[in-house]
């Protein structure tokens, strides 16, 4: 039979003493949440008659996922960042935002520092014999439909390895390989020359995937490759687009697809002359719209530990 304690002094006292509610020194906030969070973890080792062994199962785990470095994996992965994503949607609704590019989730491996050129930027700086070259095009506009200039339109996705630079376990790839950023003129647009990518599975000795095998799920992505779109006069995007065709788009372990967001791929020639490796190449347009400012702020910056380099 289960024992239920949670709501015992014995327990509550020990709760406000963990999250030390009855000091005012500390950040308030944080005690909030602390005190919510263990809470809440109380409350289901009681309801669900948790034993001692799986909580330190659980324990083990975690000391697992920290050192496998996977905690934003992870959080892709059971759908917090997702979550996110449905928060803020909402919550433009609710401020009768309406339009623009949809976002989606940003993932773990995006590099801060890459090179910013003016309208067009080849990112594809190691060769891969596997990959097809590929250009990825579009305009930024503005809530009113005009083009906005000296926004900066950052791009990153995976090789035909599914490896993304300066994350790669085989060193083959340079920091920025298959990274880059560029700045719009007058006229809005991008372009980045680049490789077709492919999608990619969790490390599959990973602390993700050990937890996604207990659930029976799958850890891989469909092809993909993410954008940020940044400037003062709007708020900033970030989104990522699939590509079409993929046989997992609908089936993605971090739920990032979205209707608008995978392009139509186009067979195209002429690659030689824009200095791609063959003549034969796929191209995608895709425009982004971007949505205004939240009482002269940018809503859409999200703070959190991201990897940086050097160019």
């Amino acid at each position: 039979m289960s024992i239920k304690v949670f709501d015992s002094k014995e327990a509550q006292d020990l709760l406000k003493a963990a999250a030390n509610l009855g000091s005012q020194d500390g950040d308030a906030r944080a005690k909030q949440i602390v005190h919510r969070l263990l809470g809440d973890l109380f409350k289901a080792i009681d309801d669900l008659d948790m034993t001692p062994d799986e909580i330190w199962a659980g324990v083990r785990y975690f000391n697992k996922l920290g050192q496998d470095g996977e905690a934003a994996l992870l959080a892709a992965g059971l759908g917090l960042e997702k979550y996110l994503d449905i928060r803020m949607d909402a919550e433009d609704k609710a401020a009768d935002i309406t339009g623009g590019t949809p976002r989606t989730i940003e993932g773990p491996l995006y590099v801060a520092g890459a090179p910013v050129r003016d309208g067009v930027s080849k990112i594809d700086i190691n060769p891969d014999q596997d990959a097809g070259p590929l250009v990825i095009r579009g305009t930024v506009t503005g809530p009113d439909g005009k083009p906005v200039a000296g926004a900066v339109v950052e791009c990153w996705h995976a090789n035909s390895k599914g490896f993304y630079s300066h994350f790669d376990p085989t060193g083959a790839q340079n920091e920025f390989n298959l990274r880059g950023a560029v700045s719009t003129g007058a006229d809005g647009k991008y372009e980045f020359h680049t490789l077709m990518p492919v999608g990619y599975g969790c490390p599959p000795h990973g602390a993700t995937q050990q937890l996604l095998n207990v659930l029976a799920r799958h850890g891989n992505r469909p092809a993909h490759v993410h954008f940020f779109a940044t400037t003062d006069k709007y708020r900033k995007l970030t989104t990522q687009i699939n590509i079409e065709g993929d046989p997992l788009i609908w089936d993605d372990f971090a739920y990032a697809t979205r209707e608008d967001l995978i392009p139509h791929v186009v067979e195209k020639t002429g690659g030689v002359a824009l200095g791609m490796k063959a003549d034969a190449y796929r191209e995608i347009e895709f425009n982004i719209e971007l949505t205004p400012l939240v009482q002269g702020k940018d809503n859409q910056v999200v703070h959190r530990l991201r990897a940086s380099a050097t160019a």
